[in-house]
Protein backbone atom coordinates (compact mmCIF):
# COMPACT_ATOMS: atom_id res chain seq x y z
CA UNK A 1 0.00 0.00 0.00
CA UNK A 2 2.70 2.21 0.87
CA UNK A 3 4.33 1.94 -2.69
CA UNK A 4 1.22 2.47 -4.58
CA UNK A 5 0.72 5.65 -2.28
CA UNK A 6 4.49 7.08 -3.13
CA UNK A 7 3.89 5.98 -6.91
CA UNK A 8 0.51 7.97 -7.02
CA UNK A 9 2.30 11.14 -5.48
CA UNK A 10 4.91 10.59 -8.47
CA UNK A 11 2.50 11.14 -10.88
CA UNK A 12 0.97 13.89 -9.75
CA UNK A 13 4.48 15.66 -9.06
CA UNK A 14 4.88 15.28 -12.97
CA UNK A 15 3.76 18.59 -13.10
CA UNK A 16 6.33 20.27 -12.12
CA UNK A 17 9.26 18.29 -14.34
CA UNK A 18 11.15 20.56 -15.87
CA UNK A 19 11.53 18.38 -18.82
CA UNK A 20 12.48 19.48 -23.40
CA UNK A 21 9.71 16.93 -24.52
CA UNK A 22 6.46 16.45 -24.90
CA UNK A 23 3.74 14.85 -24.78
CA UNK A 24 1.14 14.92 -27.56
CA UNK A 25 -2.51 14.40 -25.65
CA UNK A 26 -4.24 15.21 -29.25
CA UNK A 27 -2.25 12.73 -31.43
CA UNK A 28 -5.22 10.60 -32.47
CA UNK A 29 -7.56 13.67 -33.37
CA UNK A 30 -6.72 15.12 -36.91
CA UNK A 31 -8.42 18.38 -38.57
CA UNK A 32 -8.62 18.65 -42.30
CA UNK A 33 -10.08 21.55 -43.93
CA UNK A 34 -13.72 21.15 -45.90
CA UNK A 35 -15.65 23.11 -48.20
CA UNK A 36 -18.88 21.65 -47.08
CA UNK A 37 -20.65 19.13 -45.37
CA UNK A 38 -21.58 17.08 -48.14
CA UNK A 39 -21.30 13.06 -47.58
CA UNK A 40 -19.24 12.83 -50.40
CA UNK A 41 -17.11 15.48 -49.37
CA UNK A 42 -16.92 13.63 -45.78
CA UNK A 43 -15.95 10.16 -47.04
CA UNK A 44 -13.20 11.75 -48.85
CA UNK A 45 -11.46 13.98 -45.93
CA UNK A 46 -12.08 10.65 -43.86
CA UNK A 47 -9.86 9.24 -46.10
CA UNK A 48 -6.79 12.07 -46.02
CA UNK A 49 -7.41 12.51 -41.88
CA UNK A 50 -6.65 8.86 -41.68
CA UNK A 51 -3.28 9.35 -44.39
CA UNK A 52 -2.57 12.31 -41.97
CA UNK A 53 -2.99 10.14 -39.14
CA UNK A 54 -0.59 7.49 -40.54
CA UNK A 55 1.88 9.95 -41.59
CA UNK A 56 1.74 11.29 -37.79
CA UNK A 57 2.08 7.72 -36.01
CA UNK A 58 4.70 6.45 -38.17
CA UNK A 59 6.74 9.34 -40.16
CA UNK A 60 6.72 7.72 -43.31
CA UNK A 61 4.63 9.47 -46.38
CA UNK A 62 4.55 6.00 -47.97
CA UNK A 63 3.08 3.64 -45.31
CA UNK A 64 -0.52 3.99 -46.14
CA UNK A 65 0.12 2.25 -49.25
CA UNK A 66 0.89 -0.44 -47.19
CA UNK A 67 -1.29 -3.08 -48.34
CA UNK A 68 -2.19 -4.01 -44.32
CA UNK A 69 -4.24 -0.86 -44.18
CA UNK A 70 -6.02 -1.68 -46.83
CA UNK A 71 -9.81 -2.28 -44.88
CA UNK A 72 -8.67 0.75 -43.07
CA UNK A 73 -8.26 2.48 -46.50
CA UNK A 74 -11.61 1.51 -47.61
CA UNK A 75 -13.58 1.99 -44.63
CA UNK A 76 -11.62 4.53 -41.93
CA UNK A 77 -14.77 4.52 -39.97
CA UNK A 78 -13.94 1.02 -38.78
CA UNK A 79 -11.41 3.01 -36.64
CA UNK A 80 -13.04 6.17 -35.67
CA UNK A 81 -14.50 6.67 -32.15
CA UNK A 82 -16.02 10.27 -33.63
CA UNK A 83 -16.08 12.68 -35.93
CA UNK A 84 -17.82 16.26 -36.30
CA UNK A 85 -17.85 19.90 -37.80
CA UNK A 86 -15.65 23.15 -36.57
CA UNK A 87 -16.15 26.25 -37.83
CA UNK A 88 -13.99 28.25 -39.83
CA UNK A 89 -12.19 30.14 -41.21
CA UNK A 90 -11.01 27.41 -42.10
CA UNK A 91 -14.10 24.65 -41.65
CA UNK A 92 -13.20 21.31 -41.03
CA UNK A 93 -13.87 18.13 -40.24
CA UNK A 94 -12.69 16.92 -36.69
CA UNK A 95 -11.92 13.53 -36.51
CA UNK A 96 -11.09 11.22 -33.37
CA UNK A 97 -9.90 7.92 -34.49
CA UNK A 98 -9.48 4.83 -31.70
CA UNK A 99 -5.94 4.74 -30.20
CA UNK A 100 -6.20 1.17 -29.63
CA UNK A 101 -8.11 0.12 -32.81
CA UNK A 102 -5.11 2.56 -34.78
CA UNK A 103 -2.71 0.86 -33.06
CA UNK A 104 -3.53 -2.70 -33.58
CA UNK A 105 -4.10 -1.86 -37.66
CA UNK A 106 -0.51 -0.37 -37.47
CA UNK A 107 0.75 -3.34 -35.82
CA UNK A 108 -0.78 -6.07 -37.98
CA UNK A 109 1.04 -4.01 -40.62
CA UNK A 110 4.00 -4.34 -39.50
CA UNK A 111 4.57 -0.62 -39.21
CA UNK A 112 6.66 0.86 -37.28
CA UNK A 113 5.53 3.43 -34.51
CA UNK A 114 6.08 6.82 -33.03
CA UNK A 115 4.96 7.36 -29.47
CA UNK A 116 3.48 10.57 -27.87
CA UNK A 117 6.69 11.51 -26.41
CA UNK A 118 7.92 13.84 -28.88
CA UNK A 119 11.11 16.39 -28.92
CA UNK A 120 10.49 20.11 -28.80
CA UNK A 121 11.29 22.07 -31.71
CA UNK A 122 12.30 25.88 -31.30
CA UNK A 123 11.68 27.40 -34.81
CA UNK A 124 13.87 30.39 -35.86
CA UNK A 125 11.99 31.08 -39.25
CA UNK A 126 12.51 34.07 -40.92
CA UNK A 127 10.11 35.18 -43.65
CA UNK A 128 10.95 37.80 -46.55
CA UNK A 129 8.50 39.47 -48.51
CA UNK A 130 8.00 42.38 -50.51
CA UNK A 131 7.80 44.31 -47.56
CA UNK A 132 10.65 43.01 -46.18
CA UNK A 133 11.43 40.41 -44.09
CA UNK A 134 10.13 39.50 -40.56
CA UNK A 135 11.20 37.01 -37.62
CA UNK A 136 8.44 35.07 -36.82
CA UNK A 137 7.21 35.59 -33.05
CA UNK A 138 5.24 33.70 -30.72
CA UNK A 139 1.84 35.14 -30.63
CA UNK A 140 2.18 36.84 -33.95
CA UNK A 141 -0.29 36.60 -36.82
CA UNK A 142 2.51 34.88 -38.68
CA UNK A 143 2.82 32.13 -36.11
CA UNK A 144 -0.70 30.66 -36.46
CA UNK A 145 0.41 28.96 -39.59
CA UNK A 146 3.13 27.54 -38.16
CA UNK A 147 1.44 25.96 -34.98
CA UNK A 148 -1.03 24.43 -36.69
CA UNK A 149 1.12 22.30 -39.64
CA UNK A 150 3.05 21.26 -36.49
CA UNK A 151 0.23 20.02 -34.70
CA UNK A 152 -1.12 18.87 -38.48
CA UNK A 153 2.34 16.46 -38.91
CA UNK A 154 2.49 15.53 -34.38
CA UNK A 155 5.40 18.11 -33.31
CA UNK A 156 5.81 20.50 -30.24
CA UNK A 157 6.47 23.49 -31.30
CA UNK A 158 8.25 26.38 -29.80
CA UNK A 159 8.78 29.68 -31.30
CA UNK A 160 10.76 32.68 -29.83
CA UNK A 161 9.63 35.97 -28.62
CA UNK A 162 11.38 37.79 -31.83
CA UNK A 163 12.47 40.62 -29.73
CA UNK A 164 15.02 43.38 -31.02
CA UNK A 165 18.19 41.09 -29.67
CA UNK A 166 16.86 37.84 -31.15
CA UNK A 167 15.96 39.80 -35.17
CA UNK A 168 19.28 40.99 -34.58
CA UNK A 169 20.63 37.39 -34.69
CA UNK A 170 18.52 35.22 -36.10
CA UNK A 171 19.18 36.99 -39.67
CA UNK A 172 18.83 35.59 -43.46
CA UNK A 173 22.63 35.06 -43.59
CA UNK A 174 22.82 33.46 -40.20
CA UNK A 175 19.99 31.24 -41.37
CA UNK A 176 20.97 30.16 -44.62
CA UNK A 177 24.79 29.48 -43.62
CA UNK A 178 23.61 27.05 -41.01
CA UNK A 179 25.48 29.01 -37.97
CA UNK A 180 24.08 27.13 -35.21
CA UNK A 181 25.96 28.37 -32.81
CA UNK A 182 24.96 31.78 -33.18
CA UNK A 183 21.41 30.30 -32.54
CA UNK A 184 21.98 28.04 -29.32
CA UNK A 185 22.58 31.57 -27.05
CA UNK A 186 19.22 33.03 -27.87
CA UNK A 187 17.78 29.61 -28.21
CA UNK A 188 18.50 28.38 -24.47
CA UNK A 189 15.63 30.56 -22.42
CA UNK A 190 12.96 27.98 -24.44
CA UNK A 191 14.41 24.80 -23.30
CA UNK A 192 13.87 22.57 -26.61
CA UNK A 193 15.62 20.16 -27.56
CA UNK A 194 15.93 20.47 -31.40
CA UNK A 195 16.42 23.97 -33.41
CA UNK A 196 14.99 24.26 -36.65
CA UNK A 197 15.93 27.19 -38.72
CA UNK A 198 14.00 28.30 -41.52
CA UNK A 199 14.68 31.01 -43.97
CA UNK A 200 11.44 31.19 -46.31
CA UNK A 201 10.73 33.94 -49.45
CA UNK A 202 8.17 34.53 -51.39
CA UNK A 203 8.64 33.90 -55.59
CA UNK A 204 6.51 34.50 -58.39
CA UNK A 205 3.09 33.86 -55.86
CA UNK A 206 4.75 30.76 -54.37
CA UNK A 207 6.97 30.15 -51.34
CA UNK A 208 9.90 28.55 -50.82
CA UNK A 209 11.83 27.71 -47.99
CA UNK A 210 15.72 26.00 -47.15
CA UNK A 211 15.33 24.60 -43.63
CA UNK A 212 18.01 22.74 -41.71
CA UNK A 213 17.42 20.91 -38.52
CA UNK A 214 19.76 20.23 -35.13
CA UNK A 215 19.02 17.66 -32.18
CA UNK A 216 21.98 16.45 -30.78
CA UNK A 217 24.39 15.09 -33.37
CA UNK A 218 21.60 15.02 -35.65
CA UNK A 219 21.70 17.64 -38.58
CA UNK A 220 19.65 17.50 -41.59
CA UNK A 221 18.44 19.71 -44.13
CA UNK A 222 16.43 20.48 -47.32
CA UNK A 223 14.30 22.87 -49.17
CA UNK A 224 10.46 22.96 -49.44
CA UNK A 225 8.11 25.01 -51.65
CA UNK A 226 4.26 25.55 -50.69
CA UNK A 227 1.16 27.63 -52.60
CA UNK A 228 0.98 30.19 -49.79
CA UNK A 229 2.73 30.39 -46.23
CA UNK A 230 -0.03 27.66 -44.49
CA UNK A 231 1.31 25.53 -47.31
CA UNK A 232 4.70 25.97 -47.02
CA UNK A 233 4.96 25.25 -43.28
CA UNK A 234 3.05 21.82 -43.73
CA UNK A 235 5.67 20.89 -46.08
CA UNK A 236 8.36 21.87 -43.67
CA UNK A 237 7.05 20.06 -40.58
CA UNK A 238 6.29 16.90 -43.08
CA UNK A 239 9.90 17.18 -43.95
CA UNK A 240 10.69 17.20 -40.50
CA UNK A 241 8.69 14.71 -39.40
CA UNK A 242 9.94 12.38 -41.85
CA UNK A 243 13.46 12.70 -40.77
CA UNK A 244 13.17 12.67 -36.77
CA UNK A 245 10.70 9.47 -36.39
CA UNK A 246 13.81 6.78 -37.20
CA UNK A 247 15.43 7.97 -34.12
CA UNK A 248 11.89 7.07 -32.42
CA UNK A 249 9.81 4.31 -34.19
CA UNK A 250 9.52 1.28 -32.77
CA UNK A 251 9.08 -1.57 -35.22
CA UNK A 252 7.38 -4.91 -34.55
CA UNK A 253 9.46 -7.75 -35.06
CA UNK A 254 12.33 -5.90 -35.02
CA UNK A 255 13.06 -5.47 -31.69
CA UNK A 256 14.63 -7.57 -28.56
CA UNK A 257 14.25 -7.85 -24.83
CA UNK A 258 15.92 -5.56 -22.72
CA UNK A 259 16.39 -4.97 -18.80
CA UNK A 260 16.62 -0.86 -18.42
CA UNK A 261 18.02 0.66 -14.88
CA UNK A 262 17.35 3.81 -14.05
CA UNK A 263 19.30 5.53 -11.22
CA UNK A 264 18.64 8.93 -8.99
CA UNK A 265 14.81 7.98 -9.71
CA UNK A 266 12.97 10.96 -7.63
CA UNK A 267 9.25 11.12 -6.91
CA UNK A 268 8.98 13.02 -10.04
CA UNK A 269 10.75 11.26 -12.39
CA UNK A 270 8.40 8.06 -11.97
CA UNK A 271 5.71 9.20 -13.93
CA UNK A 272 8.12 10.84 -16.39
CA UNK A 273 9.64 7.64 -17.21
CA UNK A 274 6.39 5.84 -18.09
CA UNK A 275 6.13 8.82 -20.60
CA UNK A 276 9.32 8.07 -22.19
CA UNK A 277 9.26 4.01 -22.13
CA UNK A 278 5.51 3.75 -23.55
CA UNK A 279 6.47 2.82 -27.00
CA UNK A 280 8.73 0.26 -25.52
CA UNK A 281 5.63 -1.58 -22.97
CA UNK A 282 7.57 -0.91 -19.93
CA UNK A 283 7.12 -3.28 -16.74
CA UNK A 284 8.36 -2.35 -13.34
CA UNK A 285 10.31 -5.44 -11.99
CA UNK A 286 11.66 -3.97 -8.95
CA UNK A 287 11.98 -0.45 -7.20
CA UNK A 288 14.89 0.00 -4.91
CA UNK A 289 15.70 3.32 -2.85
CA UNK A 290 16.39 5.51 -6.05
CA UNK A 291 16.90 2.88 -8.26
CA UNK A 292 13.55 1.80 -10.82
CA UNK A 293 14.41 -1.59 -12.99
CA UNK A 294 12.16 -2.20 -15.85
CA UNK A 295 11.70 -4.88 -18.60
CA UNK A 296 11.14 -3.38 -21.99
CA UNK A 297 10.79 -4.43 -25.49
CA UNK A 298 12.69 -2.06 -27.99
CA UNK A 299 16.06 -1.50 -29.88
CA UNK A 300 18.62 -0.36 -27.32
CA UNK A 301 19.61 2.88 -29.63
CA UNK A 302 16.05 3.81 -30.05
CA UNK A 303 15.67 3.49 -26.51
CA UNK A 304 18.92 5.85 -26.55
CA UNK A 305 17.23 8.13 -27.98
CA UNK A 306 14.15 8.47 -26.27
CA UNK A 307 16.02 8.66 -23.02
CA UNK A 308 17.93 11.43 -24.45
CA UNK A 309 15.08 13.62 -24.85
CA UNK A 310 14.85 14.00 -21.01
CA UNK A 311 18.44 13.73 -20.69
CA UNK A 312 19.03 10.54 -18.45
CA UNK A 313 22.79 9.80 -18.96
CA UNK A 314 23.85 6.29 -19.66
CA UNK A 315 26.07 5.04 -16.96
CA UNK A 316 29.01 2.89 -17.95
CA UNK A 317 28.50 -0.78 -18.76
CA UNK A 318 30.86 -1.67 -16.31
CA UNK A 319 29.47 0.53 -13.96
CA UNK A 320 28.13 -1.07 -10.59
CA UNK A 321 24.55 -0.81 -9.68
CA UNK A 322 23.89 1.63 -6.94
CA UNK A 323 23.50 0.92 -3.54
CA UNK A 324 19.85 1.34 -2.16
CA UNK A 325 18.90 4.99 -1.11
CA UNK A 326 15.62 6.40 0.27
CA UNK A 327 14.12 8.10 -2.39
CA UNK A 328 13.64 12.25 -1.67
CA UNK A 329 10.58 12.57 0.79
CA UNK A 330 10.65 9.18 2.03
CA UNK A 331 12.94 6.50 3.97
CA UNK A 332 14.00 2.94 3.09
CA UNK A 333 11.48 1.71 5.53
CA UNK A 334 8.57 3.50 3.78
CA UNK A 335 9.20 2.35 0.11
CA UNK A 336 9.74 -1.45 1.03
CA UNK A 337 11.97 -2.88 -2.29
CA UNK A 338 10.16 -5.18 -4.80
CA UNK A 339 11.68 -8.09 -5.30
CA UNK A 340 12.19 -9.06 -8.85
CA UNK A 341 9.90 -12.30 -9.52
CA UNK A 342 12.25 -13.43 -12.46
CA UNK A 343 15.13 -12.41 -13.20
CA UNK A 344 15.57 -11.67 -17.09
CA UNK A 345 18.98 -12.68 -18.61
CA UNK A 346 18.56 -9.68 -21.34
CA UNK A 347 20.86 -7.05 -21.85
CA UNK A 348 21.11 -3.97 -19.24
CA UNK A 349 21.19 -0.77 -20.22
CA UNK A 350 21.74 1.32 -17.26
CA UNK A 351 21.04 4.99 -16.97
CA UNK A 352 20.98 8.12 -14.17
CA UNK A 353 19.16 11.39 -14.04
Amino acid sequence: MRLSRFLFVGCLSALSLSAHAETLNSLYQVHEPVSSQAPEERDQVLQKALETLVIRLTGDARAIQNPGLAQARKDPQQIVSKYGYEAGPPSSLVVDFDPVSTDQALHQAGLAQWGSNRPSILAWWLNDATDGSALVGDGQVTAKPLKTAAEHRGLPLRLPLADLSEQLVATGAVLDAGKVDALRPPSERYNADALLAVHAHEDGGQWQAKWRLWLGDLHEQGAASGADQAALADAVMLAVSERLAPRFVVKPGATSGLTLEVQGVTLDHYAELGRLLEPFGPRLLKLEGQTATYQVTGNPDQLRAQLSLNHLQESSPDAPAAPPTAPIGATPAAVPPVPLPVQPANPVLRFHY
